[in-house]
């Protein structure tokens, strides 16, 4: 299966050496010709969970330096808003019959289903942990794994076909319930990823606050109360998506042992003064609850937080989920009762 990643940050380049490393041929593409040059001299190398890999030869270009209809799997590894603005001409790179593989946070693969109606877009996502340490240097923090499947739901020929070939190099999972799927994960990036990054520090950390986690719940709540409404069954990942709720510490513990180590990829957006992809996590549920008649104050004022913080005019810290909390519980004539 030919195959071009495009992307080559902490995910795609995590898939693309483990790959390469297995022996399976793959191409990548970046932004530019100056990154390219610098990959193909340091080559791929990853550390940490699953094991050390070092490739020394990569074939990688610019996107466009890719010849059309060349590719049957491009793997779509981008952020969010790179993703739908390459998507038209990482289709153009695909062969007749070939798939298109977004694996980003939040709703990207719907949005690129109804844009290119011409182009078989798969939905897929990501439980992988990995962080860029430089260019073509990267640790693996996690045994997470991908997920591919069908917009439509089921498990096709082809997405069985996609899963076996990027088996070769990482773990990946088939899902009958895509769209559950990817719900599921977003209820997630809602409630760990984004306050981690508020709050500048993991999710174990922030939960052992009261407030932290009484913010996380509450956070998870409301997404869940919008994935409900929106009539999605979500699947289960790490966790089940509808905590019990005579076991809520346990849910919570298991949460923390798949994600609370793990630095929020949104932190790092604003530790390197990069474009976050919050439109596409708290605000998209923000918009559905908007358009469901589903209200999400803490969505909302977590949504706004993390603009401020990248405007610059905040910084990430533990008070920042303090704050959040304090005015919804102030609009809402609760009693303050906050931690110090």
């Amino acid at each position: 299966m030919r195959t071009l990643i495009v992307g080559v940050g902490a995910l795609g380049g995590v898939i693309g050496a483990r790959l390469l490393a297995r022996g399976v041929e793959v191409a990548l593409a970046v932004r530019d010709e100056r990154t390219a040059s610098t990959l193909r001299t340091t080559g791929l190398r990853v550390s940490g969970i699953g094991g050390d890999v070092a490739v020394a030869s990569v074939d990688v270009r610019p996107l466009d330096g890719w010849p059309s209809g060349a590719f049957d799997l491009v793997v779509l590894a981008t952020k969010a808003d790179d993703a739908l603005a390459v998507a038209p001409r990482c289709a153009a790179a695909l062969a007749r019959g070939g798939a298109l593989l977004p694996i980003q946070n939040g709703a990207v693969a719907q949005v690129l289903a109804e844009r290119l109606p011409d182009v078989h877009v798969l939905g897929g996502l990501s439980n992988l942990g990995a962080t860029m340490k430089s260019p073509g240097v990267y640790e693996q923090r996690n045994a997470g794994h991908l997920l591919v499947g069908e917009l439509s739901g089921g498990v096709s020929a082809r997405v069985e076909e996609v899963r076996d070939w990027l088996a070769r190099g990482v773990d990946v999972r088939a899902t009958a319930n895509m769209r559950g799927a990817i719900w599921s994960k977003l209820l997630l990036n809602c409630s760990v990823t984004t306050l981690g990054a508020v709050a500048g520090t993991t999710m174990r950390r922030y939960v052992a606050d009261p407030d932290g986690r009484a913010l996380f719940e509450r956070t998870y709540d409301e997404a869940l109360a919008v994935a409900l409404a929106s009539g999605v069954r979500p699947e289960r990942m790490l966790v089940e998506p509808i905590p019990p709720p005579a076991k809520r510490d346990a849910w919570i513990e298991q949460v923390l042992a798949g994600y609370g180590d793990v630095q929020p990829s949104m932190l790092q957006d604003f530790e390197r003064g990069r474009p976050t992809e919050i439109e596409h996590i708290n605000g998209y549920v923000v918009r559905r609850g908007a358009a469901l008649g589903v209200p999400v104050p803490l969505n909302t004022a977590i949504a706004d937080t993390v603009r401020t913080i990248s405007r610059g005019e905040m910084r990430p810290a533990l008070e920042n989920l303090r704050r959040i909390l304090r005015a919804d519980r102030a609009r809402s004539g609760e009693r303050e009762g906050l931690s110090v």
